[in-house]
């Protein structure tokens, strides 16, 4: 939802004292100019201006004046160095050095100020809340030796290489695979911590003029390399607001080179390619930095670096060799800049707060830079099934008749359903939790109706929270004292959809047992088990706020600002909604949280989307990278809004909206007030069929997606997962964005993105054969190819990648939990070597007992001569480091096996055999199937694939079995 509407009540607006708001269109376009650019923000100004510097020095004249001791042992894995700047000899700085016990060679990289002589310090804490583990285990086999002015640690498994080495002075740390280096800190001496001071007894340097540099007394390193005079260190002012910073300035930039590659990937979030383009030099495609600082930002750009609402600092370094990735653990705002080099990437971060917090993932491949995140920050745990199936929302569905009538019209129109949402005018007066009585009666009858059905409900709870006394929520947080302050210690208040409005500070640990008890039921009545929650606005979006969001002098527990910990705030609103869902039932079960705002870890507490996009075919073309982005880190539950949250998009482009949203992990329909109805049942023919079509086979697909969900849940793979990833080692793939696999499904998915487009090319990196989804047409095995496939309005591009067994429900009810008895299918689209090979993985869907081994999860094999179901451990797909997806040992007889023991395999598809058997045989005998000739999956020409089809082979989803052809 947006913050600024034509919709906004009139006595709002007049309380607003923005009376003028109420005449902008609903549909205008980003303002760019409510948002800052690098050098409108002062210490972005300061700190990009190194890098110009250094660019404009000649060569070997610009040299870091940091400069480290001899390390200090401090244990097992960790080291320390005193570390000292020419330009500042009496302050005291500290690089310690930590090599982690698990993940196969993570370093990390700290550096903070120490000693200070002001009351001041850094924020330290962002760990604390990203990581599983603020402070991991440390390696007990890294070694350290120092010789002629370095330090270099080995450490990580034998085999892999890997060592740090740390020169001295000047500062300099390389990570080296094998003697190679593959990331290297402060290669072009941009590193440059500003030291806390106090304005007022500032004597070692003149303030001069914001043109002039800074001229230093005595003989001292001249400063101004590292800092030109700025007037906004100790107070910054923006438009109407002033920011006192009353710890002046405490920017902080690091330079990170990555050899040996050309493509980086991450940074989310940004609308911008997956291979990131650069932002400085000859071929900058972006003009500014890629900026990390959550926004409340409506009708984005498709194509820009600008800050959206989540941030999360990880970045993916890529070569046909070897990848690598760095995690920088800043939490407040912080600008990229990228330059593709000489052979190399060279990125420039610059913060305005915090410590060096710098985790290196040692790769070599994507596979394990996947891994080893997870290893530090968890996987996505499992969410419930339903929650993978087909959501519809919108702002607003107008009281219960319209729910209803919106839950039988989905019947009527045979389209399954599986949640519907409420935006905000649910609330009375907008005061989240409170049901307006007028147009919501009796809510638990209207959850319990849907609920009849299968389905779900989710309701929205901002966290700003209305400023009347009246209001339980208000008090409650007033009385607890644990509201977000103002610089001067009182309450800060600001306007949002609620009007006069406080926010809860869910860095105060006092809040988090009360907000738990507010889901109570016994506390909140009007709710059940089947409403969920959707967390929005929570980057926090302020209306009258700079950047519309909150002072960056406003305070926190501990006494942080909320500079130091706004790009996590979000994640703390998202955290303790997840664990009060979690808490409300006994045995608990599966969250479903949908947050706006995110940051590294927030993967941990639910879903996420993109935000208020406009439904047009440049926005439809760019959030397939979007969601690639956000899946390799970590943020794989992760959609847009299908349609587009603004506009009224023809119905070619809802059409192409749906189909791309159907293979979207998190598939929602969601359109602003002011647009035109557009739920899929209100169009006439064939559009309707279209779009139900696309929903069908997304229900079709569940069983692929859940397994896509189950493996990223042990591994923190991508459940979107890119060329780059699927094939590391093709350089022609890895800058494709605009398709994916699903998980390790095989299917290869393209949407159309293009209007009037009746055909489409998809380019294949694996020397297999392909198979189209819808026609079983097989193209032939050839590595590098571009395939032109026709997608007239009615298709896309969908294909099976050869090797692959596919588990599908061909029977679609109307909400997934009605699915789980129904009989399970195979598609197996065989290899040119004729072998396929597939899993199924099941559970209850909203529970945690396949924790204690409650589940089903098989392992499919065909050879050519048999088929077989075998059971599949957890530990053979488990990564060693991910402590946290360790699974009970599995027992074929437990509970959950034994409820769903009498569900079948359906039939068996077999596409791509190259010859027909003579006889196909079952556990208990000969079975029945029928033979189609075709183009093998082996052979050389395209055609219509060979098809055979088991049927009602006599097997099941829980026992081992085996099928002979003969």
């Amino acid at each position: 939802m947006r913050t600024i509407t034509s919709r906004i009540p009139s006595s709002l607006a007049v309380l607003f004292g923005l009376a003028i708001l109420i005449s902008i269109p609903a549909v205008m376009g980003v303002k760019s100019e409510d948002f800052k650019k690098c050098d409108q923000t002062s210490f972005c100004r300061r700190l990009r201006s190194i890098a110009t510097k250094q660019e404009a020095a000649p060569a070997g004249s610009f040299n870091s004046p940091y400069s480290l001791s001899e390390a200090s042992p401090l244990g097992e894995g960790a080291w320390t160095w005193a570390l000292k700047s020419a330009l500042y000899p009496e302050i005291k700085f500290e690089l310690r050095v930590d090599v982690l016990e698990q993940g196969d060679g993570i370093a990390r990289i700290r550096i903070d100020e120490k000693d200070s002589t002001t009351p001041f310090k850094r924020y330290n804490e962002s760990a604390r809340w990203a990581l599983l583990d603020a402070n991991p285990a440390l390696s007990s086999s890294a070694t350290l030796e120092s010789s002629s002015g370095k330090s270099i640690i080995s450490y990580g498994p034998a085999s892999s290489g890997l060592s740090l080495e740390i020169t001295h002075s000047p500062l300099k740390v390389t990570q080296l695979r094998n003697g190679q280096p593959e990331v290297v800190f402060n290669e072009r001496s941009l590193f440059h911590m500003e030291h806390f001071r106090i304005k007022d007894v500032e004597k070692t340097e003149e303030i001069l003029s914001d043109s002039e540099q800074m001229v230093l007394k005595g003989d001292q390193m001249d400063r101004s390399w590292f800092e030109d005079s700025d007037s906004d260190m100790f107070e910054e002012k923006w438009k109407k607001w002033t920011d006192t910073k009353p710890k002046g300035p405490e920017g902080f930039s690091l330079d990170l080179t990555f050899p040996g590659v050309k493509h980086v990937f991450g940074l989310p979030e940004h609308a911008s390619p997956l291979s990131l383009p650069d932002t400085i030099g000859p071929d900058a495609y972006y003009s500014e930095p890629y900026r990390l600082f959550n926004v409340d930002i409506f009708e984005y750009l498709a194509d820009s670096p600008m800050s959206l609402y989540g941030a999360i600092p990880l970045l993916h370094a890529h070569s046909a060799t070897h990848s690598v990735g760095v995690l920088n653990l800043v939490a407040s705002e912080t600008w990229i800049d990228v330059k593709h080099e000489s052979g190399s990437v060279k990125t420039h971060w610059m913060s305005e707060s915090g410590i060096v917090d710098v985790l290196l993932l040692p790769g070599p491949k994507p596979q394990q830079l996947f891994e080893q995140y997870a290893v530090l920050t968890g996987p996505t745990p499992l969410p419930p099934q339903w929650s993978t199936a087909y959501h519809q929302c919108r702002w607003n569905y107008n009281d219960e008749d319209d729910v209803l009538e919106v839950d039988r019209r989905f019947d009527e129109a045979d389209i399954p359903l599986d949640v519907t949402w409420l935006d905000i005018e649910y609330a009375e007066e907008h005061r989240y939790f409170d049901w307006d009585p007028k147009v919501f009666p009796n809510p638990v009858k209207m959850l319990d109706a849907v609920a009849s059905k299968g389905r779900k409900m989710v309701a929205i709870i901002d966290p700003h929270v209305k400023k009347i006394d009246s209001f339980r929520i208000y008090s409650d947080a007033k009385d607890l004292d644990v509201l977000i302050k103002k610089a001067d210690g009182s309450n800060f208040e600001g306007w949002c959809w609620t009007g006069s409005s406080v926010w809860v500070d869910f860095f105060n640990e006092k809040s988090w047992s009360w907000w738990t008890k507010m889901f109570d039921f016994k506390t909140w009545k009007e709710s059940t088990d089947a409403l969920f929650i959707w967390n929005d606005m929570n980057e926090p979006s302020v209306f009258d706020g700079p950047e519309i969001s909150m002072p960056r002098d406003n305070i926190h527990a501990g006494g942080w600002e909320h500079r130091d910990v706004h790009n996590i705030n979000g994640m703390m609103f998202h955290n303790q909604t997840s664990r009060a869902l979690i808490a409300r039932e006994t045995p608990a079960r599966r969250p479903f949280v949908l947050s706006r705002s995110f940051y590294a870890g927030s993967h941990r507490f639910g879903a996420i989307w993109t935000g208020d996009n406009i439904g047009d075919w440049e926005h439809l073309a760019g959030e397939t990278a979007m969601l690639l982005s956000n899946n390799i880190a970590g943020m794989v539950f992760c959609g847009a809004d299908v349609g587009g949250f603004f506009g009224n998009p023809s119905h070619e482009l809802l059409v192409r909206w749906y189909q791309a949203g159907a293979f979207m992990p998190f598939f929602r329909a969601h359109a602003h007030i002011d647009t035109k109805r557009r739920e899929p049942y209100l169009f006439e023919e064939p559009i309707r069929g279209y779009l139900r079509d696309a929903i069908r086979l997304r229900y079709t697909l569940l069983p692929v997606w859940y397994n896509a969900f189950h493996d990223s849940s042990l591994t923190g793979v991508p459940i979107m997962r890119p060329q780059y990833a699927a094939f590391p080692e093709d350089e022609a793939g890895f800058a494709i964005d605009d398709q994916y696999y699903v998980g390790d499904s095989g299917l290869l998915f393209k949407p159309v993105v293009t209007e009037g487009a009746e055909s489409t090319q998809v380019y294949i990196s694996d020397a297999q054969p392909y198979y189209d989804y819808f026609t079983h047409h097989v193209h032939p095995a050839a590595a590098g190819q571009t395939l032109t496939l026709n997608t007239p309005l009615s298709t896309f591009p969908l294909l099976i990648q050869g090797g692959s067994i596919l588990p599908i429900r061909s029977r679609v009810r109307r909400s997934s939990p009605l699915m789980w008895q129904d009989p399970v299918s195979l598609v197996i689209a065989v290899s040119k070597e004729g072998k396929a090979t597939g899993q199924l993985y099941l559970d209850d869907g909203v529970g945690y007992t396949y924790a204690q081994g409650e589940f089903v999860w098989r392992k499919f094999d065909f050879d050519g001569k048999s088929l077989k179901s075998t059971n599949r451990s957890p530990s053979s797909s488990a990564t060693s480091g991910v402590a946290s997806t360790a699974v009970a040992a599995y027992d074929e007889n437990n509970p959950w096996a034994q409820t769903i023991s009498h569900v079948k395999i359906g039939d068996i598809t077999i596409l791509g055999l190259s010859k027909r058997p003579s006889s196909i045989k079952g556990p208990d005998g000969q079975l029945n199937w029928t033979w189609e000739s075709g183009v093998a999956g082996s052979g050389r020409k395209g055609g219509a694939a060979s098809k055979l089809v088991v049927k009602n082979p006599g097997v099941g989803v829980v026992s081992d079995w085996e099928i002979l052809f003969d």
